[in-house]
């Protein structure tokens, strides 16, 4: 089963994918990601088709359910893997700046692909890390998703753009970055083309934002110095999080691109977001009833605070790499 749902509540669908409840915890002495493995070959970065995708550009008839409440569609879409590199346990804050540009490159490339697609409205690269989020294979990667419809978060930040832009004439992320950069207490560091701060409204004690300085709505949009500068600050960015406790951090590292194939976009501004779900180097924060159900986040930590413990560990990763 692979199809769309309706929540007429949220006014949101929600992707039902049966066929991804049984897929494989991978055994340890074998990965097809690595070229050894026989599925993949020898390769710098490398895009591999999801084999257990949620969303597919061939989706199957939905099944027998819709009535005349009950609404169903295709689980219209695509789902692809990045491989970051063929080396099983390398991640990003170990892999040199060449090869993270290369990295950056394929993002973009296959943005551009997924958005080709006018019935693709969103896409979303991400990256899940750890068993805590829930991954399954540790072998370096990321993921795209192409989406038919705007998710709801992303239809709400979109409100919210369009609204800055007609109530004050400027965009909502240059406005919110000029802010930070002048307050100042919770940038952790930059680089010519991007700034990573941890955020006044920050959900998760070390979830720190990556923004562009430049107003682009697309990560294919940022020229080569700028492309060369994100592969620099989403490397440093991971080393920073994996120099708090001096352990691979577990986190999900989301790309908020503009919606593609929908009008209008000039409102949006290309950003990362991360989410690591701990809260010190043992304790996780759960997101829990209010979280999960009110949409209601607690965050147990001042961002002030945190920012500290975040620009120490700035400090310490570019101590190790200077070694």
């Amino acid at each position: 089963m692979a199809e769309l749902r309706w929540n007429p509540l949220i006014n949101d669908w929600v992707m039902i994918a049966s066929n991804r409840q049984n897929r494989p915890q991978m055994p340890k002495d074998w990965c097809p990601f690595c070229p050894s493995g026989g599925k993949v070959p020898d390769y710098d970065v490398y895009e591999y088709d999801n084999d257990f995708p949620a969303l597919s550009q061939n989706p199957p008839q939905p099944d027998d359910v819709a009535n005349d409440f009950f609404k169903v569609a295709p689980s219209y879409g695509k789902c692809e893997v990045i491989l970051y590199s063929p080396e099983h346990t390398k991640t990003l804050k170990e892999l040199p700046q060449a090869h993270v540009e290369k990295l950056v490159d394929l993002w973009c490339e296959r943005f551009e692909l997924m958005k080709a697609d006018e019935k693709i409205k969103f896409v979303f690269i991400f990256e899940n890390r750890g068993d805590v989020v829930g991954v399954t294979m540790p072998h370096p990667h990321g993921q795209i998703y192409g989406y038919s419809f705007i998710p709801k978060k992303l239809q709400l930040e979109d409100a919210a753009y369009r609204a800055s832009v007609e109530e004050k004439g400027k965009c909502l992320c240059c406005d919110m970055l000029e802010h930070e950069v002048a307050d100042g207490r919770r940038v952790i560091f930059e680089n010519d083309s991007f700034t990573v701060f941890l955020p006044f409204f920050c959900e998760y004690p070390y979830g720190i934002y990556i923004m562009a300085k430049r107003h682009v709505q697309y990560i294919s949009e940022l020229d080569k110095k700028e492309r060369a500068d994100l592969a620099d600050i989403v490397r440093k960015s991971a080393g920073t999080l994996d120099s708090l406790f001096g352990y691979n951090f577990p986190y999900m590292m989301c790309m908020y691109n503009a919606p593609v194939n929908s009008g209008d976009v000039s409102h949006h501004h290309f950003h990362i977001a991360f989410y690591p779900p701990m809260r010190s180097a043992e304790k996780q924060k759960f997101n829990a009833s209010s979280e999960t159900g009110a949409w209601a986040h607690c965050n147990p930590t001042a961002p002030e605070a945190t920012s500290i413990e975040l620009r120490e560990a700035y400090k310490r990763f570019m101590e190790s790499e200077n070694k």
